[in-house]
């Protein structure tokens, strides 16, 4: 589980209106983001897929003739 600490600044009519972090902080919140994105990704990606598979080989040799 993640636990920040934030500070935050208020404006001159006393709101709150930046949030300031350590830079700790900040980076283990970018890392939860980006290990969201990859599932979220790969969420996507599973309702996608039909189950169709070819060799590696396969793949090659279709590359091969479409770069000829």
């Amino acid at each position: 589980m993640l636990t920040i600490h934030p500070q935050y600044i208020k404006d001159a009519n006393g709101n709150n209106s930046l949030v300031v972090l350590s830079v700790q902080e900040f980076e283990s919140l970018m890392e939860e983001l980006e290990e969201l994105e990859d599932v979220r990704l790969y969420d996507e990606a599973k309702k996608e897929d039909t189950g169709e598979r070819i060799l590696f080989s396969e793949y090659v040799s279709r590359r091969k003739t479409r770069n000829a």
